[in-house]
């Protein structure tokens, strides 16, 4: 049993569908999620808000990784920690949808962050509380297969070495980033689920067999 994700929190995390809509009426009505209304929050949920919407009709999965979605047997939780101003967020997720909803045994849910601090500070990234996060659960049990996120291996060591030693402005590093995304068209992060759906169906149980 995963000592931080209940069947309560599995119950109340939204579709992919509720997520989106939950931001847009927030946005629509002066807000971000999290309860943001500064200007550079509501800024950056109209921004991801357009990237998503073009990423939903442009992302394609490559066939090795459909493949692979596709022979998950295992009925799985993937629960995704988030927040609709986060831009990795924003270019990650479309992607993630696309492999759920390939396979009926994977059921995608999602939280908002900042409204689950016990579950985000279980997952922390260096010890920041980084989205979006992926936490793959076995549904019967609610056992932990692996995780993901907060971005792919390359964006993840941008961001460290900019915290560490920034070169350049914040605005400036976020455009670098960004162009990095329009530059990898998802490559990254689906290779990166091919390693890890060969991991994770390797994953043993933990509970005993009688």
């Amino acid at each position: 049993m995963n000592e931080v994700i209940r069947k309560k929190d599995i119950e109340s995390a939204m579709s992919y569908e509720a997520y989106r809509n939950l931001v847009t009426e927030m946005f629509e009505n002066g807000s971000a999620t999290g309860g943001q209304t500064d200007d550079a929050m509501l800024n950056y949920t109209k921004l991801n808000q357009h990237r998503m919407k073009r990423l939903d009709k442009t992302t394609k999965l490559n066939e090795t990784l459909i493949k692979q979605v596709e022979a998950v047997s295992e009925k799985w939780f993937w629960i995704v920690l988030t927040e609709g101003w986060c831009g990795d967020a924003a270019h990650n997720i479309p992607v993630i949808q696309k492999m759920a909803e390939l396979n009926s045994n994977i059921e995608l849910g999602f939280l908002l962050r900042d409204e689950n601090l016990n579950i985000m500070d279980a997952y922390l990234t260096n010890g920041g509380r980084s989205i979006p996060k992926l936490i793959c659960l076995r549904q019967d049990t609610l056992e932990e297969v692996g995780t993901w996120g907060p971005r792919p291996a390359p964006v993840q060591k941008m961001t460290l070495d900019h915290k560490e030693s920034p070169k350049e402005s914040n605005q400036d590093f976020s455009i670098r980033v960004q162009n990095w995304y329009n530059g990898d068209k998802s490559e990254t992060i689906q290779r990166e689920f091919e390693s890890l759906l060969k991991e994770w169906t390797l994953t043993k149980r933990t509970e005993s067999i009688h």
